[in-house]
């Protein structure tokens, strides 16, 4: 019998390259058993692909791996589930057509006979969901659930094939602040019941509110081992950067000026008739931000496509600088005439990722005359202005001709923010700026946006970050199901914006 005290995940001498990149660097990790244990860094800092090695998807150069005191091999997923390691991704790894019982059933279906599997499953479903207030309903078709119930059903799928350790790669990213508080519960109950939680964040108010120890990566190496409640913000900000980092965004008061952009009564639907985005009107003024707050998949990114020329709305006008654009669907005319987009899936439509950088660089700007004449790019410019791009907004490593692919989620956002600002728009569009950045970079992102709105420029915020809203907004308007909720003050408490994201009225609440 093991003893209590033994950890439940050992890692020792961890070490991985990705040819001349050094992901993990001699790592010594401990984790002990029947606690909530934090892990973060900076983009590129070794925590992803540490937790991979430990799920099976890398296999380390070297090193050692011991769950429960004995020495194992985890080649592969199946490896560390059948050694009661379970991960919860980022992205849900679920089925949509099929129910909940369906997937969490899918890969441990015991035999050829799904019947019997599937009336066990059900038990233990039931079972696993009542232990952990869990309830989601097991018949109920995943892809029309909620993200936070989807959420649920990662979950209990990962303890349905008896996982004693779960990692969770940055879980609230999808979720409202109450349906986070939620998950924070349920985390709790799992450690309380004797599970052992490793947590993948960048948020560190997070990490402070449910961890129990914080390990701390930089450049591939453990920097730090905190106990959570003997440290601070400030200080684990500082050990992930290595300086310290500004925490609050310091802003002067916003002076608007004229109107840029006028969305008046715009509804976008789908080919099934949907409304995405339901009778929507707002202004966007020189000089300030204003951000839409609301919950992944309530027509943010609907709304984005139709300003930015994507698509067109079914029904509404969209003005720019006095322009009724909104049948166009001509995006480079629209770049033409100063309007800047940076996407929020930075990955499928902000780069071309097998380009390297100089060429994604240029994306949607590559008409420009200084970079070539007709169809003919000059080579030589382009190199130049992506290497001037990258010294001023800090892209790491500094190299114009490394494939975007290559670079960390935040310095593939920096190329993005470089290309779209550096042509001085007079509207900005920005989704989602800072979604899987590290601390130092969403503090350089943040710094950039507030610079070009005292520039007088105007910029559309979209982000399901609730404290990046309140904090570089000017003013805040709320979408649930593709209708706007209402409009607020940065300063209005996160629970009321909570509420409204989730398409509750003050009235309703009442």
């Amino acid at each position: 019998m093991t003893d209590a005290r033994t950890p439940a995940i050992e890692l020792i001498g961890i070490d991985k390259r990705f040819g001349a990149v050094h992901a993990n660097k001699d790592v010594n990790l401990t984790i002990g058993r029947g606690s909530i244990h934090g892990i973060i860094g900076e983009n590129g800092a070794g925590k992803s692909t540490l937790m991979s090695i430990l799920f099976g998807f890398y296999s380390a150069d070297k090193g050692e791996i011991r769950v429960k005191g004995e020495t194992v091999k985890i080649r592969s997923s199946s490896d560390a589930i059948a050694h009661g390691i379970g991960m919860v991704h980022q992205h849900f790894m679920l089925v949509d057509t099929f129910t909940v019982l369906e997937n969490v059933v899918l890969g441990a279906e015991g035999g050829s006979l799904i019947g019997p599997a599937l009336a066990k499953a059900r038990e233990s479903l039931k079972h696993l969901a009542e232990e952990y207030e869990m309830d989601v309903d097991p018949d109920a078709i995943v892809g029309e659930l909620p993200v936070g119930l989807q959420q649920r059903v990662e979950i209990l799928k990962a303890l349905f094939k008896g996982a004693e350790t779960l990692i969770l790669d940055e879980p609230t990213g999808v979720l409202t602040p109450d349906e986070a508080d939620h998950l924070f519960r349920i985390l709790g109950q799992l450690r309380d019941q004797g599970k052992t939680v490793i947590l993948i964040t960048h948020k560190l108010r997070e990490i402070m509110a449910i961890t129990d120890r914080v390990t701390v990566m930089r450049r591939g190496e453990v920097v730090a081992n905190f106990e959570t409640a003997k440290t601070n913000v400030g200080e684990l900000a500082e050990a992930m950067v290595g300086r310290r980092v500004l925490l609050h965004v310091e802003k002067r008061p916003s002076q608007p000026g004229e109107v840029v952009l006028d969305v008046r009564h715009v509804t976008w639907k789908d080919r099934k008739g949907i409304a995405r985005v339901d009778d929507v009107s707002f202004t966007v003024r020189k000089g300030e931000i204003v951000g839409i707050a609301g919950v992944s998949g309530n027509g943010q990114s609907e709304l984005l496509d139709v300003i930015s020329g994507i698509t067109r709305p079914t029904s509404g006008e969209v003005f720019f600088e006095g322009k009724n654009i909104g049948m166009m669907g001509d995006p480079q005319y629209l770049r033409r005439e100063g309007l800047a987009h940076v996407p929020e899936d930075r990955q499928h439509r902000g780069l071309i990722t097998s380009f390297d950088a100089a060429e994604s660089a240029i994306l949607g700007w590559h008409f420009e005359e200084s970079l070539g004449k007709g169809f003919r790019l000059d080579r030589d410019a382009v190199v130049q202005r992506c290497t001037r791009e990258m010294a001023d907004f800090d892209v790491r490593p500094g190299n114009p001709l490394l494939k975007s692919a290559k670079f960390s989620g935040g310095n593939q956002q920096k190329i993005i923010l470089a290309r779209e600002i550096e042509r001085d728009p007079d509207l900005l569009i920005v989704g989602q700026p800072t979604r899987g950045v590290d601390i130092g970079a969403i503090e350089f992102i943040h710094k950039r946006l507030i610079a070009l709105r005292d520039e007088g420029k105007a910029i559309l915020l979209v982000s399901v970050e609730l404290d990046e809203i309140r904090s570089l907004s000017d003013r805040i308007i709320v979408m649930f199901a593709g209708k706007v909720m209402g409009e607020r003050e940065p300063g209005t408490n996160e629970r009321e914006l909570g509420l409204l994201m989730a398409g509750v009225t003050a009235k309703d609440a009442a």
